[in-house]
């Protein structure tokens, strides 16, 4: 099915299933144990044995030998795999050319560089501690990102957008802001690691992973082992988080296929979570140096976003300039995205890339630019909205409601209470404080098949390989099918994550849930047609309702129409490209938060969280709620907690567990509320829908640290807000 103009009228404008809060299909199996992931996958092949993974032990270098001898002996070892047997193995995307294993080139700490196989977990871990490795180190690492050129805006990349003239339009404005912010690596912190089983049946491997992508991990999987895809499975039927570091396969993947190949056995890999931090990716860490230029109404005239980033390879780092871009007006506009090559694991997408780190800087900015200007920091973001995209004013937005997320979010949160004088407002020994920020997130989709199947009970089956990494795709594609096919949630089954299924869009950049209900919707209306040529009627004249297909006075159950026989439909949706064309489309919010910070010792606590969200039609407010206050959470984390700590000496995150790396807990976080707009984007989806996963994400952490600010008067510009960097700024006790 070809998405080739806006959608008109349909029936999802009239729908009663889709749009309302049912709870998802897979949360009584997650609740209960029930739901298995990777490595719990025991009976999906006998003979199972266990794989410890090795990193290496240097940043940069060369092995010089990897001696195996005493690991072998070691009681229960049944092979060893080390990266000197094989050729280099690298990702087969551009988006992520990594190195997974194979040759004798360091090229960041925790490479995967061995793999030992024994019959237990304790076993293998216990050999693996006795190979006898050498290295040669190389001393020109690099691992200060502070220390780059890219750092100080001393290379000549060329800009990401340049409009007008910005050095002359800055240089001429009443009011001037001229700022570093910076945010730090951070670590995606999935509960599930990354682990695999993998099974060789001849030249054909079945891989039972943790994967929110399946047609590119069976991809690269085929790459990697020489074999071609149709060899290749993957099944990923759950996922327990992912947040970008599982779009793509990864050493754990490797490990177990090259590991089962040689013992003969399948064999399971899991990554320690050290390898987890050094191994895989995270949001890389950035400097952004920001200008802004201001009429005294405060019009904005002038642009400058510079964003210097850690990246190990070209396609690496945080491109924090991605909602500068396109989020507010301004006539004069320069904008620079500077990667820096550095000898770290890469960085790559990590839950709103791009749009998260930028605006953690960009929309203090706006509220540091609200303060020179006196102005309100929601009305300076309402004057400087926009229609179309700011770098070509010709392409307007499909549909954008910024200004009613901030009018909507500010009279339900109180704003207009809000004491705007910093540290003015206490609660006996707490400072109270209040910030708001905006939030961008583009909305993309990718092209999505599905395969449904009516039964002759009438029931439904939908087989696609997209994936539930905690979103809800189970429940909203199940949702769109009995929404079309006239049926309740109920008499739909459906199975996902197995690349035995039509390829979907995966899950991942806010795309999955939008492309993948038009991907049902698309396999439904040909299922629609084959039961109108089984009834030789036109499609049009036939209603779906009640599980009955009818037509005038005469309806016939749904179950009977094959008489006796499965009926299919398959298809897939596929966008033109007129979305890109004619439209920017996006989505977008506003966040308000309340603080309170200790006035003695700087502790902060949030206190109360709104999000307010225009993200076209809701496919089911109860998931998109949990998916946005995970995101608010996420938020509240970056803002005043998470941070992987470099050892600038030996090139390797030192905080790299759950005890060192902080996240959130039940105790960190308060009342969240969130509200979405009721819009419908006709240029998104046939459903009208956007994604909202990311979104609730972009802006969180700045809205934090304007509420620290507004709390305290003490301005931090460098992520996370902790409080020794409030102490200092508080008032005497």
């Amino acid at each position: 099915m070809k998405f080739d103009s806006p959608a008109g009228e349909n029936l999802f404008d009239r729908a009663t299933v889709i749009g309302q809060p049912i709870h998802r299909i897979d949360g009584p199996l997650k609740v209960t144990g029930h739901a298995p992931y990777a490595y719990e996958r025991h009976a999906v092949v006998e003979g199972q044995v266990y794989g410890y993974p090795v990193g290496a032990g240097i940043a940069k270098g060369r092995i010089l030998a990897i001696d195996t001898t005493a690991a072998e002996a070691a009681p229960g070892v049944l092979g060893i795999v080390t990266t000197l047997e094989h050729d280099p193995i690298e990702g087969v995307f551009d988006y992520d050319p990594v190195r997974h294993f194979g040759g004798d080139e360091v090229l960041h700490y925790h490479q995967a560089i061995a793999v030992v196989v024994a019959e237990t977990f304790e076993q293998a871990r216990a050999a693996a501690n006795r190979l006898g490795i050498e290295y040669e180190r190389d001393d020109s690492a690099a691992f200060d990102l502070a220390a780059t050129p890219e750092a100080a805006g001393e290379t000549d990349t060329a800009p990401a957008q340049t409009v007008g003239d910005f050095e002359s339009a800055f240089a001429s404005a009443a009011v001037t802001l001229d700022e570093t912010y910076t945010t730090p690596a951070e670590s995606h912190a999935m509960m599930e690691p990354h682990a695999t089983i993998a099974a060789w049946d001849g030249d054909s491997v079945t891989l039972w992973t943790s994967n929110q992508m399946i047609a590119w991990g069976r991809g690269s999987i085929a790459k990697a082992f020489d074999v071609p895809a149709e060899n290749v499975r993957l099944d990923s039927p759950y996922i327990g988080g992912g947040f970008g570091v599982k779009l793509f396969v990864r050493s754990d993947a490797i490990m177990a296929g090259l590991a089962a190949r040689k013992v003969g056995r399948p064999v399971k890999v899991a990554l320690p979570r050290p390898m987890i931090a050094n191994n895989t990716t995270h949001r890389g860490e950035t400097i952004q140096r920001i200008r802004i230029g201001a009429d005294a109404d405060g019009r904005i005239t002038a642009i400058g976003h510079h964003n210097a980033t850690n990246a190990l390879t070209t396609a690496g780092g945080e491109n924090s300039t991605l909602p500068t871009v396109a989020f507010y007006a301004a006539a004069n506009r320069l904008v620079v995205n500077d990667p820096a090559r550095m000898d770290l694991p890469n960085s790559n997408a990590m839950r709103a890339p791009g749009e998260t780190a930028g605006l953690m800087a960009f929309e203090v900015a706006m509220d540091e630019m609200a303060e020179k200007l006196g102005m309100d920091p929601v009305e300076l973001r309402i004057l400087n909205d926009t229609q179309v995209d700011p770098g070509n004013p010709d392409i307007p937005f499909s549909d954008r409601h910024y200004v009613e997320c901030l009018n909507r979010g500010a009279e339900a949160f109180g704003w207009s209470s809000r004491n705007s004088a910093p540290g003015a407002t206490r609660d006996g020994v707490w400072l109270i404080g209040h910030g708001v920020a905006g939030a961008y997130r583009p909305a993309p989709v990718l092209a999505s098949g599905a395969r449904v199947v009516l039964t002759p009970d009438g029931r439904l089956r939908i087989e696609s390989d997209m994936t539930d990494i905690g979103t809800g795709s189970y429940t909203v594609m199940a949702q769109t099918a009995a929404e079309v096919m006239g049926l309740s949630v109920a008499d739909v089954s459906i199975g996902l994550g197995d690349s035995d299924f039509p390829v979907s869009a995966g899950s991942g950049g806010q795309w999955g849930a939008a492309s993948a209900t038009a991907g049902v919707y698309a396999a439904c209306v040909a299922l629609r047609q084959a039961i109108a040529e089984r009834l030789d009627m036109a499609e049009g004249d036939l209603t779906f309702e009640n599980g009955m297909v009818r037509t005038g006075n005469t309806s016939v159950p749904l179950g009977e129409v094959g008489g006796g026989t499965d009926l299919v439909g398959e298809d897939a949706i596929e966008f033109g490209a007129f979305r890109s064309q004619e439209v920017l489309v996006a989505t977008f919010g506003a966040h308000f938060v309340e603080v309170g910070v200790h006035a003695h010792t700087g502790e902060i606590r949030v206190r109360r969280m709104l999000a307010v969200c225009d993200a076209g039609r809701i496919l089911n407010p109860m998931t998109a709620r949990s998916q946005v206050i995970g995101a608010m959470t996420m938020g509240v984390g970056a803002a005043i907690m998470e941070e992987m700590a470099v050892d600038h000496r030996y090139g390797f995150f030192v905080n790299h567990d759950l005890a060192g790396y902080e996240v959130p807990v039940h105790f960190d976080i308060p009342s969240q509320d969130v509200i979405f707009l009721e819009t419908a984007d006709a240029y998104s989806t046939p459903l009208k829908a956007k994604g909202v996963g990311e979104l609730g994400l972009c802006g969180v952490s700045a809205a934090v640290a304007n509420a620290i600010t507004n709390a305290t008067g003490v301005r931090v510009r460098n992520y996370p807000v902790t409080l020794d960097k409030l102490l200092s700024g508080l008032p005497a006790a």
